[in-house]
């Protein structure tokens, strides 16, 4: 059985939200009137009748789009007033990326989440679990003379993020970690000593932050991922190179979660058991 609002019911919300939208935008009748091309009285006659008749759908469009609302929202039909557009604007944006460790941006959506279980799937190794070695040899070439100065700020970011009551998951494909034990691919270039001291670093963090947190490995032959992270409920990043895409919305932000929690639920090497993988890797070489 479907429920019909009253029309009288409808009318007066109309006239109470047309109010309400021309105060909020700290307009009145007559700039209203102006704006739409009607005379003052129609304005007038609008929020004062008490009859069940709405005006037709061009005054209604005209209103909504001046006042900056939806239509929607004047008839009572939502209650949320922001137009497709702003809807739009809010749950899809896009940020500039940079190619620097834990960018300012970075840090903010991780104190925005703090007690919420951060999930990620990181363009390579996580900054989170790499030496000061590695960082140097990975982030010196973009960051010139600053980047002692910019590792060392991103160390204290880094060691805050450790801090806090969230929990972390991480996704990696298998092939990341096979490419850092045998120097190969991306590491091809990664002098032996700084390759080694980072495999035992990554090795003895993955034990000592276990179950806060938790590393799996998923076969990039079976399953694809874009490099992602998703702070609790409240939003979803996905690097694009230069820009993050940004989701804030529900049902955007529950999807990717699935998508990442799908990772998990088909990784080939689970959280309990990769530092006995990473050793016997490096047993194997």
């Amino acid at each position: 059985m479907s429920y019909k609002i009253d029309k009288r019911h409808r009318a007066a919300q109309f006239r109470t939200r047309l109010a309400e939208a021309i105060r909020d935008r700290g307009s009145n009748q007559s700039a209203l009137a102006r704006a739409i091309g009607v005379d003052r009285s129609t304005i007038s006659q609008l929020l004062k009748d008490q009859g069940a008749r709405l005006p037709n759908a061009q005054i209604i469009g005209e209103c909504a789009s001046t006042l900056g609302v939806s239509a929607d929202w004047l008839l009572g039909l939502t209650d949320r007033s922001e137009t497709a557009a702003d809807i739009l604007a809010h749950s899809l944006t896009l940020t500039k990326a940079q190619r620097a460790l834990v960018d300012e941006q970075i840090f903010a959506w991780h104190q925005e989440a703090a007690g919420y279980k951060i999930r990620h799937v990181p363009a390579g190794l996580p900054d989170m679990l790499k030496t000061r070695d590695m960082l140097e040899w990975e982030y010196a070439p973009h960051l010139g003379r600053s980047a002692d100065q910019a590792i060392g700020a991103s160390e204290d970011r880094m060691a805050w993020m450790r801090q806090t009551n969230s929990d972390y998951e991480i996704a990696l494909p298998l092939y990341e970690v096979q490419s850092l034990i045998h120097g190969e691919g991306y590491y091809s270039g990664l002098p032996t000593e700084i390759r080694e001291a980072q495999i035992e670093h990554f090795l003895e963090a993955t034990e000592q932050l276990y179950p806060s947190l938790r590393l799996y490995l998923y076969d990039a032959r079976r399953l694809y991922s874009a490099p992602i992270t998703i702070f609790g409920p409240l939003l979803a990043a996905v690097y694009i190179g230069q820009s993050y895409m940004v989701f804030r919305d529900t049902e955007r932000v529950q999807s990717l979660t699935a998508h990442f929690d799908h990772l998990v639920r088909e990784a080939h090497v689970g959280a309990r058991t990769l530092p006995d993988h990473i050793r016997s890797l490096r047993a194997a070489r």
